[in-house]
């Protein structure tokens, strides 16, 4: 087992380890983002459409939000992961709630589409996260 000064020292010689995985994130919610607007234009029309593809679009921009966030607290200390994922947490929560609000009272059609666009977007970003922790990352970790 690695001593902790050497595994910070390798920390600080790849600095990009802490975002690796985004692109991967990424594309499965673009592919998964074009399935649900398929999804909700054939069982909704437009407003299916564009609802179900938002959702996945809110989901994806919000976790790379905090993923960007808590790579950036980590960089600076570690000690700064905790209160700024949480203060993320709290703040992504609130607009999120917010947002749906908003949309609910309009009486927009895609609303249920948006909010299964979320849910599957979270399912999936969830899932491919785990993928590549379990696969890639640990492949890398063996190294």
């Amino acid at each position: 087992m690695a001593e902790p000064g050497a595994r910070a020292a390798e920390a600080v010689a790849d600095r990009g380890w802490r975002l690796r995985h985004l692109p991967v994130l990424l594309i499965a919610s673009a592919v998964l983002g074009a399935a649900a607007a398929v999804v909700g234009g054939t069982t909704r029309g437009a407003d299916g459409a564009l609802g179900a593809a938002l959702g996945v679009a809110v989901t994806a921009l919000s976790y790379t939000l905090t993923t960007v966030l808590l790579a950036w607290a980590d960089a600076r200390d570690p000690q700064l992961v905790l209160p700024f994922g949480l203060g993320a947490y709290v703040a992504k929560m609130t607009v999120l709630g917010a947002v749906m609000v908003g949309v609910a009272s309009t009486g927009w059609s895609g609303l249920v589409p948006f909010c299964l666009g979320i849910a599957a977007g979270v399912l999936v970003w969830t899932g491919v996260h785990i993928w590549w922790l379990t696969t890639v990352h640990a492949r890398r970790s063996r190294r």
